[in-house]
């Protein structure tokens, strides 16, 4: 219960921020690398409160097996690899995100960030091979519809449908 509370609580925040985005958007101007900067600068100083947990890690990193990265033929750690790569794809995302918030509805947005998480999900339970419950599939069920819900594919699918039942009863 208290990990259901925790997210649903986030999903209201991150709804709250949106709304807050897009009415920053309206007022000044749709600027998605500078709400990008202040979004990640600001609360660079609270990390401090986390520096020795930071540094303790940082040595366990260094202490992890060599690696040679292929196209480099840089060797280094593969924590400190793995790590690189991981700030590459977050870069990637989020600015693709700060840019989407500033073309669509935060809802459109949020929509996009779920279908995104899901995939992810779908990606990490093939590749470490972890078992796809009756859970997994009520979720899945549930994202698929809420997108075809907000997409309004039924209303475009009616007329379909409804050629297709005078196509059969003609025949």
């Amino acid at each position: 219960l208290a990990g259901i509370a925790a997210l649903t609580f986030a999903l209201l925040m991150s709804a709250r921020m949106g709304i807050f985005q897009e009415t920053l958007y309206q007022r000044f101007g749709k600027h998605s690398k500078e709400a990008l900067f202040y979004n990640h600068a600001l609360p660079l100083p609270g990390f401090l409160l986390l520096a020795p947990n930071i540094y303790q890690h940082a040595v366990l990193f260094s202490q992890s097996e060599l690696f040679e990265v292929p196209v480099l033929g840089l060797t280094l750690p593969i924590m400190w690899f793995y790590l690189f790569m991981n700030v590459i794809t977050q870069y990637v995302c989020v600015r693709g995100v700060f840019i989407l918030t500033t073309e669509c509805t935060s809802l459109t947005v949020t929509l996009v960030v779920t279908l995104r998480k899901f995939l992810s999900l779908i990606f990490s339970i093939l590749y470490f091979h972890n078992p796809f419950t009756p859970w997994h599939w009520l979720g899945t069920a549930l994202v698929f519809l809420g997108t075809l819900l907000y997409t309004e594919v039924w209303h475009s699918l009616g007329p379909l449908l409804a050629r297709c039942r005078g196509r059969a009863k003609r025949e």
